[in-house]
């Protein structure tokens, strides 16, 4: 509940006050016009300021759910037409954002589908894989069709709860399914910056280090000791697993970085870029998490050709099956987990487990753990997690009537 027992109101991802007068009207496309203000005190700084980049990143034309605590009949989703915030800073005193959101009117989740358009082919790989079509909606959702041919299901258990995955979703099919307003963040990609506070858009300000991308299976941040702390969630804890990134083989792996920003940020998929100085030039890593996921995805660039390399920070037995396009952990660690990495192209196996491709400029990979190591439940198989990285579909979420 929002301070002082007024109500709360969730635009997309943004949690505002809920505001006292919706203004509705109809006679052709049923419009909702909304107007209200965040302030610190009694939010911190850091939230009024995350509200007012939140409002001012809503894209027109996008889908999300909107819900009311004390108006729950307007809950449902709508569709973005204008948004705009007005920011004030009173020195020493207080932050308001002063904002504005206009909306038209999809449905209710009664009479509203969400279709998930997946896009794109399967990965250019050297190794000759098909892989295999996934998907993984919100946890809350209900009633998922794909026409005459059913996929199979499995389910994933992480900090959010039990999340159904879809596997060998059809070809040529965007799915379409149900899910109550106040169910569709449950399970969601998020990034969080200093503070833990989450980014709601991406022409925001995110710190360099101190940012966090979770999907509730991985959580990926920054380690004093490697390039990447890549955490996965099994057994009802958070498991930490450091990885070195270079542009220069085993001999020097980047530390910290001197910029991050957002080229993606949606609840279905995240894509984060981080940037190091080369003196000259530069090396960007783009880091990709999708709702679902068991592992990050990772493309790492530089301008000139150099020994690139996505290895454990320190040794851990391993077997390669580099010649497949992976290298996993030879046995269980202490959480009963294995890790693995690999790439859709071809590559060299790095001692410490990992891949290492020479005399390049660009590299993909990923990394993710096989929950249950070797008693892995199908879907969750070292295998398993590079099918469907090779697999990956880009996603885009729109409203339609039933």
């Amino acid at each position: 509940m929002a301070a002082y027992n007024w109500g709360d109101l969730t635009i997309g991802r943004i949690p505002l006050r809920e505001t006292f007068t919706a203004t509705e009207s109809g006679g052709g496309d049923r419009t909702l016009d909304l107007a209200g203000q965040e302030s610190s005190p009694p939010l911190t700084r850091a939230q009024v300021i995350a509200r007012h980049d939140g409002i001012n990143a809503l894209t027109a034309g996008q889908c999300i759910p909107v819900t009311f605590t004390d108006k729950p009949e307007r809950s449902g989703y709508y569709t973005v037409k204008g948004a705009g915030s007005e920011y004030t800073e009173y020195l020493n005193d207080m932050v308001t954002a002063t904002w504005k959101v206009s909306l038209e009117r999809v449905g209710s989740d009664a009479e509203t589908d969400l279709q998930s358009r997946l896009t794109g082919a399967v990965r250019l790989n050297d190794f000759s894989l098909t892989g295999e079509r996934w998907h993984a909606p919100p946890i809350g959702h209900y009633a998922y069709y794909t026409g005459s041919t059913n996929p199979t299901t499995m389910t994933r258990t992480g900090v959010d709860g039990a999340m159904t995955v879809y596997r060998g979703v059809p070809a040529n099919v965007s799915p379409r399914w149900g899910c109550a307003p106040t169910a569709y963040l449950v399970g969601r990609v998020k990034v969080t910056t200093t503070g833990s506070q989450e980014v709601y858009g991406v022409d925001v300000p995110l710190a360099a280090t101190g940012w966090s991308l979770s999907n509730g299976f991985v959580n990926v941040t920054t380690s004093a000791s490697a390039t990447l702390d890549v955490q996965a969630y099994t057994g009802g804890a958070w498991h930490s697993k450091f990885w070195n990134v270079s542009v220069a083989g085993s001999a020097s792996s980047i530390t910290s970085w001197d910029g991050a920003t957002l080229l993606r940020n949606d609840p279905e998929m995240c894509t984060l870029r981080l940037t190091k100085s080369q003196n000259p030039g530069r090396a960007t890593l783009d880091l990709t998490l999708r709702r679902g996921s068991r592992f990050v995805e990772g493309y790492l660039q530089i301008g000139t050709s150099a020994t690139l390399a996505a290895y454990r920070s320190s040794l851990e037995t391993n077997t390669s099956f580099a010649a497949s396009g992976y290298v996993t952990a030879t046995s269980n660690d202490a959480d009963s987990n294995r890790f693995a990495v690999g790439s859709a192209r071809s590559f060299t196996a790095h001692t410490n487990g990992g891949v290492i491709k020479s005399a390049a400029t660009a590299m993909d990979f990923w990394i993710g753990v096989a929950a249950g190591g070797g008693s892995a439940v199908s879907g969750d198989a070292a295998t398993d997690l590079r099918n469907m990285y090779v697999s990956c579909m880009p996603e885009s979420v729109y409203g339609v009537r039933r």
